[in-house]
């Protein structure tokens, strides 16, 4: 059965079945690439990958910067990797000049660390997939910062609530995230989706009590 959704689908619960059947949101015991374990898994590489999702989430990037206030910030970024697939097309529908940050700057050409056309004094509102304990996104706040960029903001379609929003507070970086990882579970736990025993461990890792 294939599933079609649109911009009018924008809701968190959509946005969490739609995580879930496209297998970008998984429960279990994962080794993550820190080497800590997780109770669960997400993985927003797999959306551009069903294009029905990839539109619903590109739908809750722009509600997000509606919401943030589109005439606050004249650039777009896309934090390496996963953020310039969302970074690109939110820019191109809000019709912003778009750059992305290098996770490394190049030892070549003009090392540079900002791809793109960044003027001293542009307002940049940062984009990446999720976050957990904000390290991706700081560490691209700083060559934008170098650059001359000014970043008050940064969105993300999921928090892991890992520490993130308040390591960017630290640094005066405003986290907007379409969803939390605990809301995401709390609509699919009551629409029978997960377990209770996974349920409890997702909210046991982020240091929330389960109702």
């Amino acid at each position: 059965m294939v599933v079609v959704l649109t911009s009018g689908d924008l809701t968190k619960a959509t946005v969490a079945e739609s995580l879930f059947r496209i297998g970008a949101l998984k429960f279990g015991k994962f080794t993550l690439a820190s080497g800590r374990t997780s109770s669960y898994y997400l993985d927003l590489r797999m959306i551009p990958s069903f294009p029905e999702v990839y539109s619903l989430a590109v739908s809750a990037y722009e509600d997000m910067a509606e919401r943030i206030g589109a005439s606050s910030f004249d650039i777009v970024a896309g934090v390496a990797t996963a953020g310039i697939t969302f970074s690109s097309p939110l820019a191109f529908l809000l019709k912003k000049p778009m750059v992305y940050v290098r996770k490394e700057e190049k030892t070549h050409g003009l090392g540079r660390a900002v791809e793109g056309a960044l003027a001293a004094g542009k307002r940049v509102l940062v984009i990446d997939d999720l976050v957990t304990s904000g390290g991706s996104i700081l560490s691209a706040v700083e060559p934008l910062r170098r650059a001359g960029g000014v970043v008050s903001d940064a969105a993300v379609l999921v928090d892991r609530l890992e520490g993130g929003k308040s390591n960017l507070a630290s640094v005066g970086i405003r986290l907007n995230a379409f969803a939390e990882i605990t809301e995401l579970t709390e609509i699919l736990r009551s629409n029978g989706r997960m377990t209770k025993e996974d349920f409890e461990a997702v909210a046991k890792q982020v240091g929330r009590r389960p109702a």
